[in-house]
């Protein structure tokens, strides 16, 4: 018997857009993809290069906050996410506060990625920064060369652009959602259908 998610797979088969993989850029899960870090998922590309690529899942926080899973932010109270299944045990952040965290990579022109975690710890104890400009993560997503290009050419995932404000400040249930309804109308089905198809 035809599996039903093969039977109505071409209803969520992304139209390929021109939008290549590039850092700064979002992966938008199709509807269908299932596994713990992946359904649904928004993942911001942090590294594309020669060596392959790496990315931070937006869109899974975790039941703890940063002061209960990391010793050196004792009074950092924001939510944790799960950036993905590699580095497990690596934290990672992003932020809009530029040239305040020396040694941040820019991902987009107020978007920036890691830095010093000194720096950043004494602006969060001293009050100069709040939760909205800056993320946590733990854990990664990662692709050998030229395994995301694989995926991309299964129709996976669709390559977006998001602003740096729908990124930082967009409920995580919502984000999804949010981003394919950016990808305009031809996508706005996706929406409305179950992660899954499979019927009894």
């Amino acid at each position: 018997m035809e599996n039903q998610n093969q039977k109505f797979e071409f209803l969520f088969t992304p139209k390929r857009n021109k939008i290549a993989p590039a850092i700064g850029r979002v992966l938008i899960a199709e509807p269908l993809l299932q596994g713990k870090f992946f359904t649904r998922s928004v993942i911001l590309l942090t590294e594309h290069n020669h060596n392959g690529s790496m990315g931070l899942v937006l869109n899974k926080p975790l039941i703890l906050n940063v002061s209960e899973a990391v010793d050196l932010l004792p009074t950092c109270h924001s939510p944790i996410y799960l950036g993905g299944p590699v580095h497990k045990d690596h934290l990672f952040y992003i932020h809009t506060l530029g040239n305040k965290i020396p040694q941040s990579y820019p991902l987009s022109n107020d978007l920036f990625w890691g830095g010093d975690l000194n720096t950043l710890q004494e602006l969060l104890e001293n009050g100069e920064i709040n939760s909205h400009q800056v993320r946590f993560f733990t854990g990664a997503s990662g692709w050998s060369l030229g395994q995301l290009e694989d995926e991309l050419a299964e129709n996976s995932w669709v390559v977006s652009m998001l602003s740096t404000d729908t990124i930082m400040n967009t409920e995580s249930e919502k984000l999804w959602e949010t981003a394919v309804s950016e990808l305009g109308r031809r996508y706005s089905h996706w929406i409305h259908f179950p992660e899954s198809l499979i019927l009894n």
